[in-house]
């Protein structure tokens, strides 16, 4: 059987949203991370050799990297579903927003947070981060004024990708909506309104309330 293994406020609630998506048959292990550096258990580690969330077993296999397993299951277990065929017109951004999520979008926050966490003194890294996060955003917000979804007409697995940096990471971060991020919050609101978002997040965070504002 499927299972996603769950690192509580991690990557891999990607997953449990997709699972919900194609209304999958799957068993659900969910992983506290522990209380003194906020990283994952050592029975979560022990998964995979990188020791990281997202993590899947399924039968032998044991996949890790978020988009290597949203590409599995979609190809396994939901073919035709949430992903556009080569020939569709949503295809090209469909596929650029899957892979720029944490290709670009989530290696830049996550380079703006070893800096904090380092306490490296205001410099050129600083400002090569902050220029970049600075146009991830503004690329965010435009794609959002060009379709009601980053993959196109309708919600495919690069949403998928995406939806965490902009909601749990985001809230990680610190980093609040502002006044002209008005495509953006709508966004939020309509992917909060989707069934399988709800199940996903009331499954893999009980007792959080998602971060769509």
């Amino acid at each position: 059987m499927l299972t996603v293994h769950h690192l509580r406020q991690s990557q891999s609630e990607r997953i449990v949203w997709l699972c919900e998506e194609l209304e999958l048959d799957y068993e659900l292990k969910l992983y506290d991370r522990r209380q003194d550096n906020r990283l994952a258990p050592d029975e979560y580690k022990a998964l995979h050799p990188m020791g990281i969330a997202p993590v899947i077993t399924d039968g032998d296999l044991v996949l890790g990297e978020s988009g290597a397993i949203i590409d599995y299951i979609a190809a396994t277990y939901g073919p035709g579903s949430l992903v556009p065929a080569p020939d569709h017109p949503d295809f090209a951004q469909h596929l650029f927003w899957l892979h720029w999520s944490n290709g670009t979008f989530m290696a830049t926050m996550m380079m703006q947070l070893m800096l904090t966490m380092s306490g490296a003194p205001e410099g050129m890294a600083h400002t090569f981060t902050a220029d970049r996060a600075r146009r991830g955003w503004e690329m965010v917000e435009q794609r959002l004024g060009e379709a009601p979804f980053f993959g196109g007409a309708q919600l495919t697995t690069a949403d998928i990708m995406m939806g965490y940096p902009l909601t749990t990471a985001r809230a990680m971060r610190g980093i609040k909506l502002r006044d002209d991020q008005p495509n953006l919050k709508v966004y939020l609101q309509r992917i909060g309104e989707r069934p399988a978002y709800r199940r996903a997040m009331e499954k893999a965070e009980p007792g959080m309330e998602p971060v769509l504002s």
